[in-house]
């Protein structure tokens, strides 16, 4: 998902969508709009959609249709969703929401404070996500770089120049010889 992903309000009523633009206006995200669930679906597989704001009854897709559809499809199946319901509260909708993944089910007309409280968590908890998963990917590849393929660290061609010869170990100090003492007997210093 590209870094400009906004915020995709879907409704086909022109009065609702405009309503939601205007309460998540002051959080300075790109905000844009379906009237449908098939615009919603084309809108996400372009990558554009960082967080969706879908309606459960349209024509052309109901909410739950199009949150089925994004969770079997791998680049848009971690979008976060909030539903928005216009029936008051229903039992079989939410329970069902829920099992999709659904973040929140919201009964309209909403609360405007309340609705960019759970808009910006969701979002920017998303981004944070994607970065993270984004920097393990490169993480990732810089230790495929100095490891190799099969994990291992390949060994070097020859030596480094101040290591010690590999055919002998150095010799432990002698018994009840202290390692300092050493030293000062080979230079000759006792």
């Amino acid at each position: 998902m590209p870094p400009d992903a906004g915020i995709l309000i879907v409704d086909d009523h022109e009065d609702t969508l405009y309503a939601l633009e205007s309460a998540l206006a002051p959080l300075g995200y790109r905000v844009g709009r379906a009237t449908s669930g098939d615009q919603a679906l084309k809108q996400a597989l372009r990558g554009h959609v960082g967080l969706l704001l879908l309606d459960v009854r349209m024509p052309q897709g109901g909410g739950l249709d199009v949150v089925r559809y994004m969770r079997r499809l791998r680049q848009t199946q971690r979008i976060p969703v909030i539903l928005l319901t216009g029936f008051g509260p229903d039992l079989a909708l939410s329970s069902t929401a829920f099992a999709l993944g659904v973040a929140d089910v919201v009964t309209q007309p909403v609360d405007p404070w309340a609705l960019r409280t759970k808009v910006r968590y969701l979002y920017d908890t998303h981004q944070r996500h994607l970065a993270l998963e984004t920097e393990v990917r490169e993480l990732r590849a810089r230790l495929r770089e100095h490891t190799g393929a099969d994990g291992h660290r390949p060994s070097p061609a020859l030596p480094h120049p101040d290591a010690p010869p590999r055919d002998h170990a150095p010799l432990p100090p002698p018994r009840g010889v202290r390692a300092g003492e050493c030293d000062d007997l080979e230079k000759g210093r006792t």
